[in-house]
């Protein structure tokens, strides 16, 4: 098992253990022998080199400054790209003559945490066993009486620009006459969102886009929207975007105010593309991968185009893996976090945007056969975990519902994977439903296992 790295690279307070400096020096040394070992492997353009990108937060600088000096430690170069997206990073890795890329980041947490991800050349995040094989490294460093010191990093201007030529290359008309409201989060967009769309044509009103080391996703960008869609009210522009703190997702707002999450997303762009015969097939359908959160609506909603609907545990990881499997351009979180594999290789906010944007800009009229079903999560504390097929009346709970239900609705019971939790999800016809079998099972639950 994993003790640094999690789903998403390895998270912490900024300054304490994992992210103290000793350790994050350990983390580049660790990863720079890695990166060694592996050279062989390597496509000839790639040579010993690492590219590192931070988003806006305070500690981003130190902790990049303390990685190169491990990865210097054991002469592996590191390539400073400054405030750029993770998924920025990845095309970054992937595209230039770089071993690996590691992204200074933690997401949509407040600025007091950090992180740091680590993705191949392939542009991919490193496999598990990979993961554990650089923790064991870092483990036997921090053993030895190791004395971390930093590297000087010159920001590579080159890098971000990259970056945005590509996403500007993607989208093959103009925005002129488009009028936006993007919020960045206070985050690693906070420049380069901007920058884009209005190459493109559009007129952009900045929410969220004055990052000051400490106020990153503070009451703004995708965990937030209140701001953001007040503004799109007030001005009557067409749509609204808002980005999370590295940008890897985006979530909408139409001009009427009306929220577009990630379910919405993969509709209308889903349907955009198979319009355009681009959606891969499986078993004979053409198919979008979601998790098993995404709403039943999404999936009825695909179904009256021929479009399926396959389901995968909650994770990008999970997402990501399903449409490799498949073969599968489209898939997604209801949280905003889309891939479009013939782009890129992780979920990227601004790609996203460009291809909405590219669907239209009336997103009423784009998601209104989106019939949003009600939906309800509880978690409930357990003392202990048995096979669900073994809690007989918390069965007989569920097939009570799901007969309630019949093919109007969902449930879905699971435990969590980091605490002492079963989370129950229902979704139904109406919201009274929804609860009534949400409270009978949570009951089942406790009854058995609380």
């Amino acid at each position: 098992m994993r003790k640094l790295f999690g789903t998403d690279g390895i998270r912490g307070v900024a300054g304490q253990y994992p992210l103290d400096p000793k350790t994050t020096f350990a983390i580049g040394a660790a990863l720079g022998s890695w990166v060694s070992q592996h050279q062989l492997d390597a496509p000839p353009d790639v040579g010993l080199e690492v590219v590192i990108g931070m988003d806006t937060r305070e500690s981003g600088p130190s902790i990049a400054a303390e990685v190169a000096g491990g990865l210097k430690s054991v002469g592996v170069r590191a390539r400073f790209a400054g405030v750029v997206t993770t998924p920025g990073v990845a095309y970054v890795a992937c595209n230039g003559p770089f071993a690996a890329g590691v992204m200074i980041s933690a997401s949509h947490n407040p600025y007091q945490d950090n992180g740091i991800k680590v993705i191949d050349h392939s542009g991919y995040k490193l496999p598990d066993e990979q993961e554990l094989a650089i923790e064991e490294e870092i483990f036997a460093l921090l053993t030895k009486n190791i004395e971390p010191f930093t590297a000087e990093l010159a920001v590579d201007e080159s890098l971000d620009k990259s970056y945005i030529d590509f996403l500007a290359s993607t989208f093959g008309g103009r925005l002129d006459g488009v009028k936006l409201v993007v919020d960045c989060a206070h985050g690693a967009a906070s420049y380069l969102a901007p920058e884009l769309f209005e190459r493109l044509g559009a007129t952009v009103h900045r929410v969220g886009c004055g990052p000051n080391g400490r106020n990153i996703n503070l009451d703004c960008g995708s965990l937030h929207l209140d701001a953001m869609r007040k503004e799109v009210m007030r001005l009557g522009v067409d749509l609204g975007i808002a980005f999370d703190g590295d940008a890897d997702r985006a979530l909408f707002v139409s001009r009427s105010g009306k929220i577009i999450d990630g379910d919405a997303v993969l509709l209308l762009t889903g349907i955009a593309l198979h319009s355009r015969g681009r959606l891969a097939e499986s078993d004979g359908q053409p198919v979008v991968v979601a998790t098993v959160m995404s709403n039943l609506g999404l999936e009825r909603a695909l179904a009256a185009h021929g479009i399926g609907l396959i389901r995968t545990p909650v994770g990008d990881k999970y997402v990501l893996e399903e449409m490799l499997r498949r073969g599968a351009p489209l898939g997604g979180e209801q949280s905003g976090h889309v891939i479009f594999r013939d782009f890129g290789t992780t979920g990227d906010g601004m790609l996203t945007a460009l291809r909405v944007l590219e669907a239209g800009t009336d997103l009423d009229a784009l998601t209104r056969e989106l019939e949003i079903y009600p939906q309800m999560l509880v978690n409930v504390r357990v003392r202990q975990r048995k096979p669900l097929a073994e809690l007989h009346r918390v069965n007989q709970e569920i097939r009570a519902a799901e007969a309630d239900f019949g093919d109007t609705g969902r449930v879905l019971v699971r435990f969590s994977g980091t605490e002492p939790l079963a989370r129950v999800m229902v979704e139904g016809p109406t919201a009274d439903k929804v609860k009534r079998h949400v409270d009978r099972i949570a009951q089942a639950i406790e009854a058995e296992l609380g």
